[in-house]
């Protein structure tokens, strides 16, 4: 592990602080006018997720861990048991769909994820950027409602409800943002 000065902390840098793994929040570096300069850090545990604000002086140092990030694929949904295997060494491993939280919703069989590992123990994942879904319901179109863009309500195959441009009809494949979850474009 290597060491860094507690200025050096910022939004992103995980840390071993306290006996846990904390990951920056946010930061403020503060100068008082009188004594030393201090950053200000809002940290976040990893794994119990509470919060801590604390204080670090310039001349401080300590601990930054990495994260080991590997791809794994999606194979299957089991009860509240999400399985994945790593693609180079095809072990598979068992993660709660409360780990994976409200984006579990947007996996697909054989959908590639980054998993973030510390020291071996899954911490953390993301899904791409985007998916397509095929639209299996979509509310008609209302004429003459308004000059304004507007858009409907329409339920996808994962059985998320999204607001659709008016020109979506049922049956078509959209390109959604796993962020938020908002309709992006149609598919190719």
């Amino acid at each position: 592990m290597a060491k860094i000065t507690g200025n050096e902390i910022s939004p992103g840098t995980l840390i071993n602080y306290d006996g846990g793994l904390w990951i920056a929040v946010k930061t403020v570096k503060v100068k008082p006018g009188k004594g030393g300069a201090y950053n200000q850090v809002e940290l976040k545990n990893v794994t119990s997720g509470t919060k801590l604000n604390q204080r670090f002086r310039s001349d401080e140092a300590v601990d930054e861990a990495y994260l080991d990030k590997k791809d794994f694929q999606f194979l299957f949904a089991s009860g509240d048991m999400l399985t994945f295997m790593d693609m180079e060494s095809y072990e598979q491993i068992e993660l709660a769909s409360d780990f994976v939280g409200d984006q579990a919703q947007f996996l697909q069989d054989g959908m590639k994820t980054l998993v973030q590992l510390y020291e071996g123990t899954p911490i953390g994942i993301k899904l791409p950027v985007q998916v397509t879904l095929t639209v299996t319901e979509a509310d008609p179109v209302m004429k003459g409602g308004t000059a304004a863009p507007s858009y409907k309500s329409a339920v996808l195959e994962n059985g998320m409800k999204i607001q659709v441009p008016p020109f979506i009809g049922a049956g078509e494949r959209i390109i959604v943002a796993t962020e938020d979850g908002s309709y992006i474009r149609r598919a190719d």
